[in-house]
Parts: structure tokens; C-alpha cells; sequence
């Protein structure tokens, strides 16, 4: 049998690089940490990526990429269901990139290029959630009239804030564990249920209680 061709550096290098970014946080790993990992000279990692930037920008892209296929989701969410995995989705994504809401306002404040995609993605994030309540109201699924249409713009925002910073709520209250692999299961899920929470006063009766289902479901063992 033929053997498996082996991955190619460039990869290798950031597939090492986000673990250690997304374990230690990315101002406490260096290149030189990076490269001791993967056991490759220095000089081997910078004829791929020649600065530290050049590795947290591709990280970037990738994520972003990623993020904008499961945006344009955001036209068939209908109900709560979809709803639920729609941001549970959106949270699985940040968690793979993690070290970026970690450490977000460290990395916009060195980088740039960062500061200006990374607006670019608030403002996606907030239209695509706008989008999907304005589904739900067309489904019925939010409380009908004026006042509710009123309040998507702002709920939006408030559910995107929620999405952004969920991370660093979960980071403060156990910093030592809390973005450990083992513990991505439930902190996910109580950001999906605090982002869906902001919609409860909007919510047509029984919808609302399909959420409290949701939520008494998937919360977390006690005890």
C-alpha cells in the first residue's frame, strides 16, 4: 500500500500554530515556540511565514472564510430550532479560532490589517443576524407589529455582542479551564442559550416555550 503523502509545511505550521495560540493565548507563544513544536529550524518557518503577523493573518482568513459561507445561512433560520443551531454553529467556529476573541483587543491594537476585517466582520455578523429575525417575524415565530420590528436593529447588535465577547465572559470567570477542549461543549452551548435568551420577550408563546425546552435540555449537569 501506498504511503500517505505528507502534509505540506505551510499547513502543518498552522495547523501547530492555532493549537498553541488557542492553548496559551497568542501573545505568550513565539515563534521560536511555534517552530521548537513542530521541530523545524526557525529559519524553515520564516521562508513560509516571515513574521508572526503573517501566521495570525492566515488564521484570520481562514476564518473568516469559513464564517462568511455560514452567514449566508441566515436566511433560512425560521424558528427557534434553527435558530438554536444556527448560533451554535456560529459559536462552534469562534471556538476552532478562539485565540482571536481571547485575546481580541491585544491583536487589533498591533495589527492593522486585523482592526479593519475585523470590523467588517461585526458589521456582517450583525446583518446576517438582523436577517434571521426578520425570517422568524415573516414565520411567525416573533410576536407580530410594529414594536417588534422596531426592536430587530437593536436586538441584533445586542445578540452580536453576546456572540463577541461570550468567550472572554467564560475566560474571567475560570481562566485556568475555562477554554480548555474539554470544557467547549457547554460553554457553547450557555453562549447559544444567553444570545437566544435577548429574543424571549419578542418570542410567540409557544416558541418561547420550545426555547426554555431547549435550554432545560441542553443545560449543563449539576452537582
Amino acid at each position: 500500500m501506498a504511503k500517505k503523502a505528507p502534509r505540506r509545511t505551510a499547513q502543518r505550521i498552522l495547523e501547530v500554530t492555532l493549537d498553541l495560540f488557542n492553548r496559551f493565548g497568542e501573545p505568550n507563544v513565539s515563534t521560536t515556540a511555534i517552530s521548537a513544536e513542530l521541530g523545524i529550524s526557525p529559519g524553515n518557518l520564516y521562508y513560509h511565514y516571515p513574521a508572526k503577523d503573517a501566521l495570525i493573518n492566515t488564521l484570520f482568513d481562514q476564518y473568516e472564510e469559513a464564517l462568511n459561507g455560514l452567514l449566508q445561512a441566515s436566511d433560512s433560520v425560521h424558528n427557534v430550532e434553527d435558530a438554536w443551531f444556527f448560533l451554535h454553529t456560529l459559536f462552534e467556529l469562534i471556538w476552532e479560532y478562539r485565540f482571536l476573541y481571547r485575546d481580541l483587543n491585544d491583536l487589533l491594537s498591533k495589527n492593522r490589517r486585523l482592526e479593519t476585517h475585523f470590523q467588517a466582520v461585526l458589521h456582517r455578523k450583525e446583518k446576517a443576524v438582523h436577517t434571521m429575525l426578520e425570517g422568524m417575524q415573516q414565520a411567525q415565530a416573533l410576536l407580530p407589529g410594529p414594536e417588534t420590528r422596531a426592536a430587530l436593529p437593536t436586538t441584533a447588535t445586542s445578540m452580536v455582542v453576546v456572540l463577541t465577547y461570550w468567550l472572554s465572559f467564560e475566560y474571567v470567570r475560570d481562566p485556568r479551564h475555562a477554554l480548555e477542549p474539554g470544557n467547549a461543549h457547554h460553554a457553547l452551548l450557555r453562549g447559544a442559550r444567553h444570545v437566544l435568551n435577548l429574543l424571549e420577550p419578542y418570542l410567540e408563546a409557544t416558541q418561547r416555550a420550545h426555547l426554555q425546552a431547549l435550554a432545560q435540555a441542553y443545560a449543563p449537569p449539576t452537582g
